[in-house]
Parts: C-alpha cells; sequence; structure tokens
C-alpha cells in the first residue's frame, strides 16, 4: 500500500468533530449592526411572549380556549426562538463561528420540534376559531379543558416524532469532508450536503415527514376558515359579521406569515441552489415570525386591548390611590 493510499484512507475515515457557520456577513461593520438588531428582535420576543402569557394569566375574562392556545404559542415561540438566536447571537462577533458536533444535532433536534408543533399548534387554533364561529352554543362542551390540553399534547408529539427522525437519521451519516455549514444554524439539508454517506434516506424522510405535516396542517387550516367562511356570510347583520371575521384576522396573518416563509423554504425546486435567499427566508421563518405573533395578536385583538387597558386603570389607580395617602401623611406629618 503506497503513502498516498495510507493518508487517503485516514482522510475518508476523519471524523468532523465540530462545524462552522457563515453566518449572514463577514464584514465588521455589518456583523455589529447585525448583532444590535438581532439582539433587539430576541428582546422584544421575550418580553412580547412573556408579557401576553403573563396578561393572560391575570386576566379572568381572557381564561377562554382560545387564549390558552394563544399562551401555548407565546410559549412556543419563546422556545422556538431561544433554540437558535442565542447562538446565532454568539456567533455574530466571532471570526470563527463554531458549533460542536453535538451542538448542531442538539440544535438541529429543538428547532425540529418546535417548528412542527407550531405548525399543528397553528392548524389546532384554526380548528377553534371554526368552533366557535360555526358552533357557538356547544364551544365550551365541543372545547372543553381536557380536549384542549389533548390537542396541545398532540401537537408536541408530532414535534417529537418528526425531530427525533430527522436527527436519529442524520446522526447515521459520516462527515468526513469540508464542515462549513451554509446557514447561521444547523438545519437538515445544509447538514446533509456535507455528508461523506448516502443521504438519499434523509431526502426521502424529509419529503415523506416534512411533506406530510405541512399538507396535513394546511389542509385542516383551509377546511376550518372555508366553513368559517361560508358561516360569516350567512351572518345578517354587519355588525356582527365584522365581529365574527375580527376574531380570525390575527390568526390569518400569523398563519401566513409562518406558511410563506415555510413554504419558500421547503416547497421551492431551487431552495437549496441560492443559500442566501434561504438565510433571508431563515431569518424570518425563525427570528422575525416570534416577535411578530405578540405584536399581531395584541394589534388586533379587541379584548386583549381591553384586558391590556383595564390592566394600565388598576395599575394607575393604585398608583394614584397610594400617592394620594402618602401626600395626605406627609401632610400630617408636617402639621404634627
Amino acid at each position: 500500500m503506497t503513502p498516498h493510499m495510507v493518508m487517503g484512507n485516514l482522510k475518508v475515515h476523519t471524523q468532523v468533530t465540530e462545524f462552522i457557520l457563515t453566518g449572514l456577513s463577514l464584514d465588521p461593520q455589518v456583523q455589529l449592526i447585525l448583532f444590535g438588531t438581532f439582539f433587539a428582535v430576541y428582546a422584544i420576543t421575550l418580553v412580547g411572549n412573556v408579557s401576553m402569557i403573563i396578561l393572560i394569566r391575570i386576566s379572568p375574562q381572557l381564561h377562554t380556549p382560545m387564549y390558552f392556545f394563544l399562551t401555548s404559542l407565546s410559549f412556543l415561540d419563546i422556545c422556538y426562538s431561544s433554540s437558535v438566536t442565542p447562538k446565532f447571537l454568539s456567533n455574530i462577533l466571532k471570526e470563527k463561528k463554531i458549533i460542536s458536533y453535538g451542538g448542531c444535532f442538539t440544535q438541529m433536534y429543538f428547532y425540529a420540534l418546535f417548528a412542527t408543533t407550531e405548525c399543528y399548534l397553528l392548524a389546532v387554533m384554526a380548528y377553534d376559531r371554526y368552533v366557535a364561529i360555526c358552533h357557538p352554543l356547544l364551544y365550551l362542551v365541543i372545547m372543553s379543558q381536557r380536549k384542549c390540553a389533548q390537542l396541545i399534547a398532540i401537537s408536541y408529539i408530532a414535534g417529537i416524532i418528526n425531530a427525533s427522525v430527522h436527527t436519529v437519521a442524520a446522526s447515521r451519516l459520516s462527515f468526513c469532508g469540508p464542515n462549513i455549514i451554509k446557514n447561521f444554524y444547523c438545519e437538515g439539508p445544509p447538514l446533509f450536503a456535507l455528508s461523506c454517506s448516502d443521504v438519499s434516506l434523509n431526502d426521502l424522510l424529509i419529503f415523506v415527514f416534512v411533506g406530510f405535516n405541512i399538507t396535513v396542517t394546511s389542509l385542516s387550516v383551509l377546511t376550518s376558515y372555508t366553513y368559517i367562511l361560508v358561516t360569516i356570510l350567512r351572518i345578517h347583520s354587519a355588525k356582527s359579521r365584522r365581529k365574527a371575521f375580527s376574531t380570525c384576522t390575527s390568526h390569518l396573518m400569523v398563519i401566513t406569515i409562518f406558511y410563506g416563509c415555510l413554504s419558500f423554504m421547503y416547497a421551492r425546486p431551487s431552495s437549496r441552489q441560492n443559500y442566501h435567499l434561504d438565510q433571508m427566508a431563515s431569518v424570518l421563518y425563525v427570528v422575525v415570525t416570534p416577535m411578530l405573533n405578540p405584536l399581531i395578536y395584541s394589534m388586533r385583538n379587541q379584548e386583549l386591548k381591553n384586558s391590556l387597558g383595564h390592566f394600565g386603570f388598576k395599575k394607575a389607580t393604585s398608583l394614584n390611590s397610594w400617592k394620594y395617602y402618602n401626600g395626605h401623611y406627609c401632610r400630617a406629618a408636617q402639621r404634627l
């Protein structure tokens, strides 16, 4: 055996122990701007979604199935964004954007888990709106606490199954060549492109599972809103029609943004040929969307506005009362 053959065999069997992420830019000035921008976006995501959860929890009038699912969506958005953004922020200002082998697969698992769970949760929320508008008298009977908990559990089970299948299949691949992932986080297709193993099974699993999840959830959403639209058009009162439709507009906006980015990333035949466009779609899908959800719901939902105003009024009243009693106490002390 020649020395070249020995070196060739050693090279083939050398396993990658870490990956390098390309990030979004190599320009130091651009990196500073990106860090400031995405740090602000992540902070708004956390504050917005945590505030949404707290507001719903402390407002008795919001203790309904619709807001139970909205609380779950806010919690999911926190987890979803946190699976990628903290590592992304820590790498932006580094010259070498390194992620360990185990860290890459861990990130891919949780990203897939929360993304899939959100797909199903949005479909569940569409079903909830269908029951509320098409069967209002039976709404609280059909959407019982047990039923709501079961629907949330099904969403997470679907996410766990999808993430486990792809992560286990990817962990069986060998990585012995280049270790540069053309993205700012560990995603399946860019990772598979680096493998020196046969990835046909991985591609098939993505086609089957991602295709199944998108098809099932999008059909559920379309079916629910078709029935909702038919029911709304049958309502004679224009005021009642506006009220019924207003309960759906926020959810429709969230669904449009989420599925729009998802379809751009996974449904385009040439999506893997232009990784710059994929990175931009990933930024919207992973980083920006979790920030927009609480903003959309808080701006478009009148009940949330009323609860926020009521909470602000109570807080202001308490503060004015405290000032009144404090001032009264001070004046009494001066007289003494």
